[in-house]
């Protein structure tokens, strides 16, 4: 154990704003990198669930510790971390092209059960700072999200085509832009009686292409009908 932290180790203002901000810290750290790899839960989601879990230690700790109910200090966060699941698990969509949706509403949702189960034991403090940084969380941090995933390496675009010599004019374009193709699925466009194709790219982006130029690059290929990034 490390003497430096050990004024810390006790339930006071000060070492829950430290554990709070650590974890803010480590969950968005990983989240950077999730992120950067176009995983569906990413920078805000796992600041969210790194936030929820160090609350659930903290109130248990403070039942314990300070309120001095004699409890098993585990039982709490195992009846949160199950319960509040299911909940979670409703908000969580995949959609026809396979994109899922709703996991920082879901990691949202179980955050916000441990802040009320740390208000509810009578950690104010705690359920404050925690309410602060999610907010802080989802309406700050979203910008720099936003640009960390404008320009990572891989992306997979989703393109709606009418006829074979538009996916020829697709292809000629990455070969113009340097685009490395790593996969190549050609399905029939569901749900769409008029349009008969869709290709799904998974390509390989160099630093001077921006996912958002190269997308309007595609949608103004003759013939293209739409592009979304997935």
């Amino acid at each position: 154990m490390l003497s430096i932290f050990d004024n810390l180790r006790d339930i006071t203002l000060a070492s829950v704003t430290v554990r709070l901000v650590l974890a803010v810290i480590c969950g968005g750290a990983i989240g950077i990198e999730r992120a950067y790899k176009r995983r569906p839960a990413g920078f805000r989601t796992h600041i969210l669930i790194c936030l929820g879990a160090a609350m659930t230690t903290l109130t248990s700790q403070y039942l314990y510790l300070v309120m001095h109910y004699y409890t098993d200090m585990a039982r709490l966060g195992a009846q949160v971390v199950a319960g509040i699941g299911f909940i979670g698990a409703g908000t969580i969509i995949v959609t026809r092209r396979q994109r899922v949706k709703g996991l920082t509403t879901a990691a949202g949702l179980w955050a916000a059960a441990i802040i009320g189960l740390t208000l509810g034991g009578g950690f104010y403090e705690g359920g404050f700072l925690a309410t602060v940084m999610i907010l802080i969380a989802e309406l700050l941090f979203s910008k720099l999200e936003y640009r960390i995933l404008d320009h990572v390496p891989e992306i997979n675009l989703y393109i709606e085509y009418t006829d074979q010599s538009c996916l020829d004019d697709i292809l000629k374009l990455y070969h113009e832009q340097k685009l490395n193709i790593l996969n190549m699925q050609i399905t029939r466009a569901t749900g769409n009686e008029e349009h008969h194709a869709c290709v799904i790219f998974t390509l390989r982006l160099h630093k001077h292409c921006r996912a958002s130029d190269l997308i309007e690059l595609v949608s103004s290929i003759p013939g293209v009908v739409s592009v979304e990034e997935l």
